[in-house]
């Protein structure tokens, strides 16, 4: 797992709120203008209704009062004026978040698509660098916290603050030096605010990141489960959790405890606020400071829990975009991961080849592949795919400090069967990391029928290899999509004749549905030799030329090995194979055999060979040394 720097308030607020706006702006104009437009009426209908209320009581209520007939029609209907007022701004409150709300999942959705579109163009290297768990909180809850925002928080924000606007206007419309002093006490609420705003988001911020870690950290603990129990690490794994589950506690109660005495604190302030309007209003009116009627000191009260209502909703959301700004930076800074980058040109094609050797390049699957290089000058050239594949003084690291492979040379005729044999961390599974360019190399060069391997596209460097990896992975479907998941447009017949192949056929049609069996949870209902006969079925479908099998057989049982094993041999047959095992019984008939040890080739040859120099792989063969 790779520790990232901890977060605090996202770097650049402002360019963040700016990307997440492209996102509701690219299709979502129109409706923007709604909300907009709504949000404006909604806010002057409230200011209108309190400001309207001057007028109800010194013009309809006070000069009722003392009357021993009063006529309360002039009454009525003003009151009926004011309710359709306050009911067209609440029918407007309800456009603008009902809208916002599918604006949010629409833009969720296309950020959604975005990141899995991205996740798809990136390097093995950020996933050998990210853990899965932190990576699926992206998904899941950064892009809760940003839906919040976009339907909730941005919406009351601008609704807030265009309310709270059109109440100061309104407020100058009817006294002047009131209205400068509830602004002065209004100011002094916002730096209440703004302190307590500021350390709640900090620790937001931190939540968040800790979340993220924690999800990672029991997504490894679930995949790892057998491996816990087997070393009896259960309470390492537990005392670890109760660690980082602590950090997020930390957090998550310094964020909640700013976030939830704010309300109460801005509550306590506004009542406050509330009785001084009144008094204040009340010594101007009678000291002759200004002019205030009956109507216009209510009024004023009346706005003043209005404005302290909107800064509420202000400091309220304030945290919540905070959050969300912090959940944002992490998306953002996935969708700016750098893709994997292809400067190759060569092209695999499907080939007619004629009696005279000429080579004709097919739109159909003919069963015959070139690689097609394409010069400068539109000049094309086919090199028939082969399988020859040659390291040349290759050197490489993952990082640039630390070189795992030195000066390997090696190479493997079309049809051969290399193996690689050593101790764990001697850089077998490396080499064949470098075959597929899951990684470039630093200094040297890989050659494919004598094309270096970084001028062809790796898309179709991939799909001329077969690839069974150490670690099974199936897929949520039925045994025969995830066998066709080799080549998607396989037929029935080719799947069928796939698991015939490497035997998976007899246990597949033992299972109650056969090929159309569900499999969920990565085939767990399958024993370790059944999926691992699955993932060499799906490799024998898509009938590459090269094979890398890494470690194909190591948690097969033995009886099982020997099933494969038949198999294996005849998919081999024709094609140039690379062999990872930990069972040297299945590399005996290899062409050729490489002992690795920390990153140098230190012995090659056949298995006879090797056992006759009675060096390092004669020790792993007898059981003197090791092998992993």
């Amino acid at each position: 797992m790779n520790k990232k720097k901890a977060m605090g308030r996202p770097a650049n607020p402002v360019k963040i709120f700016g990307r997440i706006l492209s996102y509701v702006g690219k299709k979502y104009r129109w409706r923007l203008i709604v909300v907009f437009i709504s949000i404006i009426v909604s806010a002057a209908a409230n200011a209108i209704g309190i400001s309207f209320s001057q007028r109800l009581i010194d013009d309809y209520i006070v000069p009722l009062l003392g009357k021993a007939n009063p006529n309360f029609a002039p009454l009525a209907k003003a009151i009926g004026f004011m309710a359709m007022i306050y009911l067209s701004g609440a029918i407007l409150t309800y456009v603008y978040n009902r809208t916002m709300v599918t604006v949010s999942q629409g833009v969720l959705k296309d950020i959604r698509d975005e990141m899995f579109a991205h996740m798809e163009i990136l390097p093995v290297r950020y996933y050998d660098s990210n853990a899965t768990g932190d990576i699926m909180s992206h998904f899941t809850n950064d892009t809760d916290t940003l839906r919040q925002m976009i339907s909730q928080s941005i919406p009351q924000t601008i609704a807030a603050l265009i309310s709270a606007l059109s109440i100061v206007i309104a407020m100058f419309m009817i006294n002047v030096p009131m209205t400068i002093f509830v602004l002065f006490m209004v100011t002094l609420m916002i730096l209440v605010i703004q302190n307590l705003g500021s350390k709640s988001g900090k620790y937001f911020s931190l939540q968040q990141k800790a979340l993220g870690t924690l999800n990672g950290y029991i997504e490894e603990m679930i995949e790892g489960q057998k491996v816990v129990k087997v070393f009896n690490h259960e309470e390492a794994a537990i005392d670890r959790f109760v660690e980082l589950n602590e950090d997020l506690r930390i957090n998550s109660t310094k964020a909640n405890t700013y976030a939830n005495i704010m309300m109460p604190i801005m509550g306590n302030i506004g009542n406050f606020m509330y009785l001084l309007t009144a008094v204040v209003g009340s010594i101007f009116s009678i000291t002759g400071v200004t002019a205030l009627t009956l109507g216009s000191i209510v009024s004023f009260v009346q706005f003043t829990k209005s404005i302290t209502m909107p800064i509420a909703q202000i400091s309220q959301q304030f945290n919540a975009i905070i959050l969300s700004l912090a959940g944002a930076q992490r998306i953002f800074e996935l969708l700016d991961e750098v893709p994997e980058t292809d400067e190759g040109h060569v092209e695999l094609v499907n080939i007619i080849k004629h009696e005279n050797g000429r080579m004709e390049e097919s739109a159909k699957r003919t069963g015959h592949w070139a690689w097609k290089n394409t010069d400068a000058n539109g000049q094309v050239q086919y090199t028939e795919l082969k399988g020859d594949v040659r390291f040349e003084e290759v050197t490489f690291g993952y990082r640039e400090d630390k070189t795992i492979l030195h000066d390997i040379n090696l190479f493997a005729k079309p049809g051969q069967k290399i193996a690689f044999v050593g101790a764990t961390g001697a850089g077998k599974t490396t080499i064949t990391n470098l075959i597929n360019r899951f990684y470039d190399i630093q200094k040297g060069m890989i050659t494919y029928d004598g094309i270096n391997v970084q001028a062809m596209k790796k898309a179709d460097l991939r799909r001329s290899l077969g690839i069974v990896l150490q670690d099974t992975h199936l897929f949520t479907g039925t045994i025969k999509e995830n066998i066709r998941y080799g080549k998607l447009d396989a037929t029935d017949e080719e799947v069928y004749a796939a698991a015939k192949l490497v035997n998976a056929d007899h246990f597949i049609r033992q299972l109650p549905k056969g090929y159309d069996t569900e499999l969920t949870g990565d085939g767990g209902s399958l024993s370790q030799g059944q999926r691992q006969l699955l993932a060499i079925a799906r490799a024998a479908v898509a009938d590459p030329p090269v094979l890398i099998l890494d470690e194909a057989t190591s948690s097969i049982d033995t009886r099982t090995e020997a099933i494969v094993q038949a198999g294996m041999d005849s998919l081999m047959k024709g094609r140039t194979v690379f062999v990872i095992a930990h069972r040297l019984s299945t590399v005996r008939n290899s062409d050729a055999i490489m002992v690795l040890d920390q990153g140098r080739i230190i012995e090659r040859g056949t298995h006879d060979e090797l056992i006759a120099q009675q060096g390092e792989y004669y020790q792993l063969y007898t059981g003197a040394v090791k092998l992993a």
